[in-house]
């Protein structure tokens, strides 16, 4: 639906990720549509393992910009032990959790829409589709 981009607010002096609608989508009303209300989507949750929205501008959402790697990039680098396994996806349970009691199904659900914090938590990314 968009790239993303690590970048610097200026005026609030830190980091954040920028989704980015691509030029290809920027005159199609339903990918615009969805667009808008993916920041809608994030700015109604307020929960510590979902990714936070910061705000959005023309054709850019402004988000949390969380360090640490994808779930599938930690799969990807071997079997996960229980005793990480079970905080990681009470952490992604509580999460959706919080999005159902709003209503809301995320949809697209996946190892590459869910990172790990360097500090063991994990966020829920994505609502694109919700």
């Amino acid at each position: 639906m968009g790239a993303v981009y690590r970048a610097t607010d200026t005026k609030l002096n830190r980091d954040v990720a920028i989704k980015i609608l691509p030029d290809a989508f920027a005159n199609d009303p339903e990918r615009l549509m969805r667009f808008t209300r993916e920041a809608q989507v994030l700015a109604s949750l307020n929960h510590p393992n979902i990714a936070a929205i910061y705000g959005i501008e023309e054709r850019a959402i402004v988000m949390e910009l969380i360090d640490g790697p994808t779930l599938e990039e930690r799969i990807a680098q071997g079997p996960i032990a229980l005793s990480e396994a079970l905080p990681i996806a009470t952490q992604i349970a509580e999460a959706l959790e919080a999005a159902h009691e709003k209503s809301i199904t995320h949809r697209d659900l996946k190892p590459a829409n869910i990172k790990l914090t360097t500090d063991g938590r994990v966020k829920v990314l994505d609502f694109g589709l919700a």
